[in-house]
């Protein structure tokens, strides 16, 4: 009975709370969680820029490989949170239990075999992943502890965004967070005072993993979370993995693009030497630490609209977008600004002392801040798409940032342009990309209007019926 007013009493928290105090409540946990994220994988790439430009080099190896884990975690996570985020408005919480318990061993089984056969094959998939020969030994030693923490990884993100899809987005933060300070403290510890280099790095990544893991699944043994996970709940129909897959489509295009753009930009980076391929790893850590703001607060937004679309309230959905399309153009507006005049200043700051890395990074990083403002538009369709049930929409979106438009240009541009080729792909690929959300958008919001429509069209029937 506890159980159940706790329910009904976050659904109408969901459906009826006014829209901006509502994503703001949700929002802020999850920003700052991002933000605690991201600032730790820039001290890792901080720190390991200390020990040389090929070491700097490498984590934009390795990032590939973390690339990888996200991705499947996320499809997992975000198909399962999206997914159980309807059922819930629509009150199927069952139902809500056992797609998530699916999607929870799923990443588990995907985890264990990433480590075995990531282990067994380094060197190739190393070299693979666009290491040279100086970057290799330093891949090497930072990769073989984060392939060990693949499970750990993959699972963690399924437990995070489930918290979050059912707006329990301070739990998430609190899981995350800790996990982040905790490997910001680490990390000075194993490089310099155990004096384990590189390999200190990773560890200290795998120990706050295992960390943020342990917090998370202890809110769902401990009742805190609405949705249970359990081995029990684990669904035997083809119906509900295809379900959580095709929900989660769109982010696997992203992460999984975001992994396989990162490898084309190190290949194509490293024709350039060392400093290049450095270079373009620190901008990439700046631009993920930049975006985490819009992704977090687009983040607190998507249970508010997978609730309301799920329970018909139209108009709230409409609402939402708009409130939060409109917060994340002043605080990207403001970060492309700042970022554009102290790029120097920050690439200076992970490599004071090679003036080829700081003066290659700095050019990428001033054309990216100039695209900036278009993320917005982006991150709110494609969050909206995700949650709403379009999957295809969502995915198509997705693939086009990191993938139909970021790799043919990154092939196709160093050809005519060297080097300044490899620096404007990723804007270039932004502005196409901001094309095609403002198409995606028209179509649905006219289809949003129809809906309401027919949702009107029933209740004045139901009023005539009642008389």
């Amino acid at each position: 009975m506890e159980n159940t007013n706790a329910q009904q009493a976050q659904f109408v928290k969901m459906t009826q709370t006014p829209i901006p105090r509502l994503i703001a409540g949700l929002a802020v946990p999850t920003i700052i969680s991002m933000l605690v994220t991201s600032i730790y994988n820039m001290a890792d790439t901080f720190f390991v820029s200390q020990l040389g430009t090929s070491a700097a080099g490498a984590v934009g190896i390795v990032f590939s490989i973390m690339a990888i884990i996200q991705a499947v975690g996320f499809t997992l996570g975000m198909g399962a949170g999206a997914t159980s985020s309807r059922l819930l408005g629509q009150q199927q919480n069952a139902r809500a239990n056992a797609v998530a318990s699916t999607a929870f061993f799923t990443a588990l089984a995907f985890g264990l075999l990433l480590t075995v056969f990531g282990l067994l094959f380094i060197d190739g998939l190393m070299r693979l992943l666009g290491a040279t020969g100086t970057i290799l030994p330093y891949a090497r030693d930072y990769a073989r502890y984060i392939l060990l923490g693949a499970p750990v990884m993959a699972c963690s993100f399924v437990l995070n965004n489930v918290l979050r899809a059912q707006g329990r987005a301070t739990l998430a933060m609190v899981g995350i967070g800790l996990g982040g300070v905790l490997n910001i403290g680490l990390d000075p510890f194993f490089i310099y005072t155990l004096n384990l280099g590189i390999s200190g790095a990773a560890i200290a990544t795998l120990i706050s993993q295992c960390v943020s893991f342990g917090i998370l699944f202890s809110f769902y043994l401990r009742g805190k979370s609405i949705i249970k996970i359990s081995a029990r709940a684990i669904a035997r129909d083809a119906g509900t993995y295809g379900l959580i897959l095709k929900t989660g489509m769109p982010s696997f295009c992203r992460q999984g693009l975001a992994s396989m753009s990162t490898v084309a930009l190190n290949v194509n980076a490293a024709v350039y030497g060392d400093a290049a391929v450095a270079a373009m790893s620190v901008v990439g850590r700046i631009f993920m630490f930049i975006l985490s703001a819009m992704i977090g607060f687009g983040q607190g937004f998507q249970p508010v609209v997978g609730y309301n679309y799920g329970a018909k309230e139209y108009g709230r959905v409409r609402q939402a977008f708009w409130f939060t399309f409109k917060v994340g153009m002043v605080l990207l507006g403001v970060m492309a600004v700042a970022g554009f005049f102290v790029a120097p200043q920050a690439m200076a700051l992970f490599r004071r002392d090679d003036m080829e890395v700081i003066a290659i990074g700095a050019f990428a990083m001033q054309a990216q801040c100039l695209a900036l403002p278009l993320q917005p538009l982006i991150v709110c369709c494609n969050m909206t798409f995700q949650s709403v049930g379009k999957s295809w929409q969502a995915t198509f979106l997705a693939a086009a940032r990191q993938g139909i438009f970021f790799l043919p240009l990154i092939v196709l541009l160093p050809q005519f342009m060297g080097l300044t080729g490899v620096q404007l792909t990723q804007p270039l690929a932004d502005v196409l990309s901001f094309g095609v959300a403002a198409v995606l958008a028209v179509r649905f919001f006219k289809e949003l209007k129809v809906l309401e429509g027919d949702v009107g069209a029933s209740h004045g029937a139901h009023a005539l019926q009642s008389r």
